[in-house]
């Protein structure tokens, strides 16, 4: 999709911090963290939801949790614990509609969050 940042952000058309690269996926840092690790995860061929992902490719959305998981042992905090979120439509808070998924950790994760 030409106008999907994301896409541009696989493409190397809009910078990004790069943490992690697979055949199917690429990890960066988000430009506005909400805990002192967070990491977005991405599959680098566009796909809206987390929903329409499992449905078309499961393989890929297993790539993408293993990325994630992959990101937390790369960044210290697999061991204290993690979160990863896939966030589903506007009133779920998705402002980006190339699915990822948010690693968060390194501070309390208590739920509900705030």
């Amino acid at each position: 999709m030409t106008d999907c940042l994301f896409c541009k952000i696989v493409s190397g058309d809009v910078p990004a911090e790069i943490v992690r690269e697979s055949a199917g996926a690429l990890a960066f840092r988000d430009i506005n963290p909400q805990a002192p690790t967070h990491v977005l995860v991405i599959p680098r061929d566009h796909r809206p939801t987390v929903a329409e992902l499992a449905a078309s490719d499961p393989g890929l959305l297993a790539e993408v949790v293993r990325e994630a998981h992959q990101v937390a042992v790369d960044e210290g905090i697999a061991e204290t614990g993690y979160r990863v979120v896939f966030n589903t439509g506007p009133q779920a808070g998705q402002t980006v509609f190339h699915v990822h998924a948010h690693v968060l950790g390194g501070r309390g994760l208590n739920w509900p969050p705030g």
